[in-house]
């Protein structure tokens, strides 16, 4: 079960205290460091210690964000000798990240939310489109 950072419950028990799964879904992407994790799987999987290394947090931090994410199916890994490979398991996750991007940028809040791939954003760059710069 993954813990969540504000009480200490895990989504799967939001789950069945009642909480909607759409609500227990948008809970575990309310926080910055899953959603920069959920960015960098979309470009391919990882182990734990790629993830630190290239975001720069503790590997328990790590640990706990995927955990995080594997309980609401978003993650999964392979495991190949000692070493667990993560990544992806829902592809529709990048059309939702899509879709609140849009509806950030028409609120005025230009953001990219969606990965990176060398120089050029993945998708469609909204604030560029409308010639604005990404702040």
């Amino acid at each position: 079960m993954a813990i969540d950072s504000d009480g200490g419950r895990c989504v799967s028990a939001d789950i069945a205290a009642g909480v909607s799964p759409a609500a227990a879904l948008f809970h575990s992407l309310a926080d910055g460091t899953r959603l920069r994790i959920v960015a960098r799987l979309a470009r391919g999987e990882a182990r734990v210690v790629d993830l630190t290394a290239e975001l720069g947090l503790a590997q328990s931090t790590v640990s706990k964000h995927l955990a995080c994410l594997r309980d609401c199916d978003l993650v999964d890994y392979r495991a190949e000798g000692r070493q667990s490979f993560y990544s992806l398991t829902r592809p529709e996750l990048m059309d939702l990240l899509a879709s609140a991007e849009q509806l950030l940028s028409a609120t005025g809040h230009a953001v990219v939310l969606r990965p990176v791939h060398g120089d050029r954003h993945a998708g469609i760059d909204l604030a560029e489109q409308a010639g604005e710069g990404v702040t």
